[in-house]
């Protein structure tokens, strides 16, 4: 064993060395080089750490980042989705029941696509969130028109299956993290999640607009009132796992309070219903669809709303 008057050596000439030098240390019987780390670990070359970054980066992040680009494309998609459904459902006569088999199968098709992809692909993507947003539309709609449900009721259910979502997923995964989603049991969560916000929201949306009839632009400025308020108090700290998903459910209404504000009639047809401004459904869904394609192609090409380690920290939770 080492005495304290060799101890006291070792460490004095350790933190005598300096960082360029290599120092040799003198024991009785022995010589003991003393050299920096990084004479063993050579620093890495710009290639190596280009190499490094490469394979932190390709961790097979299935979702994109949040940027404008994604909140616009959600609006959109919301808008879309349930204008799509109600044409299956009025125009094509085929009836609540037969408009959610049809997307049921479509939205499962989708998420077979987007599990079996072993990246972010922003058309699979948005594909599913189109789907899915139809899917929970019309699981609410099913609850109140076919099972008389009342709004109220579906509501606190869906609010109590995103709460329970929430708790389950951070218990499994210790994360709730929307940049980490990287394994198939995370996409679950992530895709679970989705379709109780878009549950949610329909049935709140539909409840605000029931209870007080606040009709379609006054809904647009108060679910977008209620975002804009989200956003600054995240600027004062709100957490933000608890932003993203609240601005998540609220856009819902948003986008439905817009789409029907956009095409339902200027004078209401039926008793309850309130003035819009008469544009053709089939214009708006295909001026919005243009739009939807446009900036998917752009985010395909750009590759602007991948997630990478470099942009965040918790990539690697």
């Amino acid at each position: 064993m080492c005495n304290s008057a060799v101890m006291s050596q070792i460490l004095n000439t350790l933190y005598s060395t300096r960082k360029d030098s290599v120092s040799i240390l003198k024991i009785p019987g022995f010589n003991v080089v003393i050299a920096p780390l990084w004479i063993y670990c050579p620093r890495m070359t710009n290639s190596q750490t280009s190499s490094r970054g490469n394979l932190l980066s390709d961790l097979h992040i299935k979702v994109p980042v949040v940027t404008a680009f994604f909140w616009v494309i959600k609006v959109l998609a919301t808008t879309v989705g349930e204008t799509f459904a109600d044409f299956l459902n009025s125009n094509l006569n085929l009836g609540l029941t037969n408009t959610s088999l049809i997307i049921t199968v479509l939205t499962l098709v989708a998420l077979a696509i987007q599990f079996r992809s072993s990246t972010y692909t922003p058309w699979i993507y948005w594909l599913v969130v189109i789907l899915i947003s139809v899917s929970g539309t019309l699981i609410t709609d099913n609850l109140t028109d076919n099972f008389g449900v009342p709004l109220q009721n579906t509501t606190i259910i869906f609010a109590i299956c995103l709460a329970l979502t929430f708790l389950l997923w951070h218990r499994v995964e210790g994360t709730l993290s929307i940049h980490s989603i990287r394994t198939n049991r995370r996409e679950v969560f992530y895709w679970l999640t989705i379709l109780f916000t878009f549950a949610l929201g329909t049935a709140a949306g539909d409840l605000v607009n029931e209870q007080f009839g606040i009709g379609y632009k006054l809904g647009l400025l108060l679910f977008g009132g209620l975002i804009v308020a989200i956003g600054v108090a995240y600027k004062f700290g709100l957490n933000t796992v608890l932003t993203f998903w609240s601005v998540y459910v609220l856009t819902r209404p948003l986008g439905a309070s817009l789409g029907d504000l956009l095409t339902q009639p200027v004078t209401p047809e039926e008793d309850g219903a309130f003035p819009g401004l008469g544009y053709s459904t089939n214009l708006v869904n295909g001026v919005f669809a243009v739009i939807i394609v446009v900036l998917v192609g752009y985010l395909s090409k750009s590759k602007v709303d991948q997630i990478t380690p470099e942009k965040f920290e918790d990539v690697l939770t």
